[in-house]
């Protein structure tokens, strides 16, 4: 049995159609575990308007823990499966996506399994922004060499992460990355150093999601990331800078200089930015977006990213994290007024 645990936090925009598209899942035996962490919304009474999904409360969030980290392991606690799926609320899965799924990771030996799910994009920040940071993420963090347990590198996208629970255990589970912000990553480092294989792919035939629904949610998603997803934050801001300047100046003396030389250019090189974005698996317009505005954007989060970690102040759904690094500690939740107390140890 599969035991999908969605913690959702404030997501009554996007529950119901995620909830929809799991009850629907079939060819496999599952239970579906939706963790309310905390919400002031409609988010609990959207999840239990489900029959046959089970909703519980996240607990009191420990000293230094992130919040979603400890959701899914009071999630994980309640489950029963031998295999995890942790998904997120904004999430909807294609039919037959699950028992696909739990048959791709049996079928290559993977202790876990993490898809990249096709984005959604609906606003022009997020049309334009979401080819760049895909295409570096493709970049920095290749599936294939993820995939190769011959690699050092390990990553997983938390939107979607399918893992045995015997594994899960073995490793400590959330609770051993109970301060990292980049959990996702966190866990798959944890796999992948104790010898167990990591499958990681781009899964437009299993999975879509749409991150944030305006320019305030994109902006603040990802300087809670990017710092942490990129070793260096500041020097990739000045290439992608370097690499959107490089055409529109080429272009500038052109119109000056009146000279054909200039004109091509300049198109060369807004092409060859266009062609780095390609493997970020968006139609051309977006890529092309990217390639026009996406880049300056980009570079501008990485930034901001940098200086909020160096400030111990990442804000994120009524929480704030600090100091710099994965580290949450201290940490406000400025939804809850209790005590925070020690998470129990995962049964």
């Amino acid at each position: 049995m599969v035991s999908v645990i969605v913690p959702a936090r404030n997501e009554e925009a996007s529950l119901a159609d995620c909830l929809q598209s799991l009850v629907a899942q079939s060819g496999v035996e599952f239970e579906i575990i939706v963790v309310d962490d905390h919400s002031t919304d409609r988010t609990r009474e959207i999840a239990e308007s489900f029959p046959g999904v089970r909703v519980i409360e996240a607990g009191p969030l420990p000293e230094g823990w992130t919040g979603k980290n400890n959701a899914v392991t009071c999630g994980a606690r309640q489950a029963h499966g031998e295999w995890l799926l942790f998904t997120d609320a904004d999430t909807v899965h294609l039919p037959g996506s699950l028992a696909a799924a739990l048959k791709e990771a049996q079928e290559n030996g993977a202790e876990m399994l993490s898809y990249s799910p096709e984005q959604i994009a609906v606003t022009f920040w997020e049309i334009a922004t979401l080819p760049v940071v895909f295409a570096e993420l493709a970049r920095q963090y290749s599936p294939s060499k993820v995939s190769d347990p011959a690699s050092p590198i390990a990553a997983a996208n938390g939107q979607y992460i399918l893992i045995r629970r015997e594994t899960y255990d073995a490793v400590g589970g959330h609770a051993a990355v109970a301060r990292d912000i980049l959990e996702d990553v966190a866990l798959a480092r944890a796999v992948k150093s104790s010898g167990r294989k990591i499958r990681f792919r781009y899964a437009a035939d299993r999975v879509r999601t749409r991150m944030y629904r305006n320019y305030s949610q994109l902006r603040d998603g990802w300087t809670k990331n990017l710092a942490l997803l990129f070793p260096n934050p500041g020097r990739l801001a000045a290439k992608m800078l370097l690499l959107w300047a490089i055409p529109w100046t080429a272009l500038t003396i052109a119109v000056i200089a009146k000279h054909p030389w200039w004109d091509t250019f300049a198109a060369s090189a807004l092409l060859f930015t266009v062609a780095r974005l390609r493997r970020a698996n968006f139609d051309a317009v977006m890529t092309f977006l990217g390639a026009l505005f996406g880049m300056p954007m980009f570079a501008y989060l990485l930034l901001r990213s940098k200086r909020a970690h160096a400030n111990g102040s990442v804000g994120w759904k009524g929480r704030t994290y600090g100091p710099k690094n994965d580290s949450v500690s201290p940490l406000i939740d400025h939804t809850q007024t209790h005590t925070p107390t020690p998470a129990g140890r995962l049964s």
